[in-house]
């Protein structure tokens, strides 16, 4: 099983898993036809189906006209509003493509019709992987839009919390520099988030992925996965794991960056009304 990484939009990741013996390939939210079809010509694979984890657009809005330039393609997903859905999927199906095994595993909260998608292959000695889209991000999860705080915990503890540490986990969006600087704002101490942030802002400046971590990775940094840790409770000053969880997720949506301080030599020019020409009306 091959997994092929595929920047598009803004910040958003679209997946291409390659069975490697049949050359058969299944994408992952399929947001931009143009750019996943030249990746499936360059590998040299024929796309037999796309994995919808959500309805948002970001998400999902290139499944109907691959649909339209790809005969006979599956659709998979859980909720009604996913652009040309063929397959509606429920909470632990199982689906074959070749010798790639995939569990569909239901996460409602960002959206109420959120699927998250584990694959594996039988007797691989590479790890499994976990389709996350907007659930769970590398250092953060997605926002609570048409969910609560109690789901999110039940994903977290329940559902991807449970599965095998050693998971790969291809999340659906380039966020993890945002995300570890407010995880650096409520564990300070944590030296695990200081390696993490200083490692993805040199992703970052090589323009790289920070894709993909791991489960195992994810409870050492990600703070909405360390809910019961005292640390957390003491940033939040709450004790219930859902209540951490719940102000975890008040306070990133409220958290700003650090504005980026003026040159000082442009500060000086501004003083002196250097720029005082270009800014006066005609």
């Amino acid at each position: 099983m091959k997994v092929k990484v595929i920047s598009v939009l803004e910040d958003n990741y679209m997946y291409l898993v390659i069975e490697e013996s049949s050359r058969d390939a299944i994408a992952v939210d399929a947001a931009v036809p143009k750019r996943l079809l030249e990746i499936v010509r360059k590998e040299d694979v024929v796309l037999r189906a796309i994995l919808t984890t959500h309805h948002h657009w970001d998400h999902a809005r290139g499944n109907e006209e691959l649909a339209r330039l790809c005969p006979g393609l599956h659709v998979y997903g859980a909720d009604e509003r996913i652009g040309a859905l063929t397959h509606k999927v429920t909470h632990d199906q199982e689906l074959t493509f070749g010798a790639i095994r995939v569990r569909c595993l239901f996460t409602p909260c960002h959206t109420s019709g959120h699927m998250c998608y584990f694959m594996w292959e039988d007797g691989s000695p590479d790890a499994p992987a976990l389709f996350s889209g907007d659930t769970l991000f590398v250092g953060g999860c997605g926002k609570f839009f048409e969910g609560t705080a109690e789901q999110m915990y039940t994903n977290f503890t329940q559902v991807l919390g449970a599965l095998p540490k050693e998971t790969k986990v291809f999340c659906g969006h380039e966020c993890t520099v945002r995300n570890l600087k407010f995880a650096l704002k409520v564990e300070p101490e944590n030296e695990i988030v200081k390696k993490k942030l200083a490692w993805a802002k040199q992703r970052d400046n090589e323009d790289l992925p920070t894709v993909p971590s791991t489960l195992q990775e994810e409870f050492l940094y990600n703070p909405f996965l360390r809910v019961t840790e005292e640390s957390l409770q003491k940033f939040t000053g709450k004790t219930d794991p859902v209540e951490v969880l719940r102000t975890l997720r008040t306070e990133k949506d409220n958290f700003k960056k650090p504005k980026e301080r003026p040159h000082p030599q442009a500060v000086l020019a501004f003083d002196w009304g250097l720029f005082r020409p270009f800014l006066e009306k005609k």
